[in-house]
């Protein structure tokens, strides 16, 4: 990939893009949360001829279109999120910490063996409530730990 879309991906991401991880409550998971990373571009549905261009040069992710207007260019395999910080990473300017903190979650989620890992990991996912200034993140480290004595995985 040429470097100038490097660091235009990189603006597209400062500017109108999201880099975060979400728990989402999943039975089907070892610890009851599935880990969700996700790497967003938005854009009006008026550009959509353009996203589906970028997206077809970059070659990772898809495109979803919102009821209220918007087109998500959406990267949420982990793979393809390591491809697309590591090309960006260098270009980034607001986002470069939201950048980094994806990849030490994908560092660590690889070596997760027990509860205490995986409240450790829920730790590093509550970064992003700062970071990207959430206010509907109802599932963090506190409701983990709950689950998990809860399940008996943890000790109080």
């Amino acid at each position: 990939m040429k470097k100038t879309l490097q660091a235009y991906l990189a603006g597209f991401l400062d500017a109108d893009g999201s880099i975060y991880v979400r728990l989402k409550p999943n039975s089907t998971y070892r610890y009851d949360y599935q880990v969700a990373p996700s790497v967003v571009f938005f854009q009006k549905d008026t550009e959509k001829e353009f996203l589906n261009k970028l997206q077809k040069q970059v070659k990772l992710g898809y495109l979803r279109y919102r009821k209220d207007g918007i087109i998500e260019y959406t990267i949420g395999d982990r793979e393809s999120i390591r491809k697309i910080i590591e090309i960006t990473l260098p270009y980034l300017r607001l986002k470069k910490k939201q950048a980094q903190l994806m990849l030490n979650i994908l560092d660590y989620s690889k070596s997760v063996n027990s509860a205490q890992d995986f409240l450790e990991l829920a730790k590093l996912i509550d970064k992003f409530e700062k970071l990207n200034f959430s206010k509907k993140r109802t599932i963090n480290t506190q409701r983990v730990r709950h689950h998990l004595q809860q399940k008996g995985l943890l000790t109080p």
